[in-house]
């Protein structure tokens, strides 16, 4: 009992980990991997972590800290696929050039599209040709994370909603989003 009380404090000062994480610190512990598996499935039902996608999770305590620093949002959005940055209409929000209010973290990936629901909220990722996988930066502050600068935001979310810019050379693209 003690162990795992010491596994949940030692996680509790992460802002994510994965399965390879928690069996490293239920290691030093002492503890085997069938007992570290058999404590994240009691984290899990008790609700003191949470789990973002297949082997990642996060502490429901270091959430509840940083719940509402919308960096924290943003560099979860990052870490859950990689590569990706925050784009469309979520990042015009983070910029104030929209009123609506976003509720889900919108970002765009190399990789092909997919959206993660889980208990902390929703993040969609939107598939992206490589030539178009550019015009966005690096935010440093509590938590670091990538988001589009706001002309390839909205791009973006052009390009997603309308499809006009499909088959569009690249160099008639650039000059648009600069």
């Amino acid at each position: 009992m003690k162990s795992r009380k010491n596994l949940l404090e030692q996680l509790k000062n992460l802002p994510y980990f994965g399965k390879d994480t928690v069996r490293q610190l239920g290691g030093q512990l002492g503890l085997k991997d069938t007992t570290v598996d058999v404590y994240i499935s009691r984290f899990l039902k008790l609700k003191e972590i949470f789990k973002l996608r297949r082997e990642l999770y996060i502490s429901a305590d270091f959430y509840d800290k940083n719940k509402a620093d919308i960096s924290y949002q943003f560099y979860l959005a990052n870490i859950l696929r990689k590569p990706s940055y925050v784009s469309s209409w979520t990042a015009l929000q983070y910029y104030n050039l929209t009123t609506e209010a976003i509720h889900g973290i919108t970002s765009v990936t190399q990789k092909p599209t997919r959206t993660y629901d889980t208990k902390i909220g929703s993040f969609s990722y939107r598939s992206i040709q490589k030539e178009l996988f550019s015009d966005f930066s690096s935010v440093s502050g509590k938590f670091n994370f990538f988001i589009a600068s706001p002309a390839k935001a909205l791009f973006d979310l052009l390009y997603f909603k309308t499809r006009q810019f499909r088959g569009v050379k690249l160099e008639s693209i650039k000059p648009l989003i600069e």
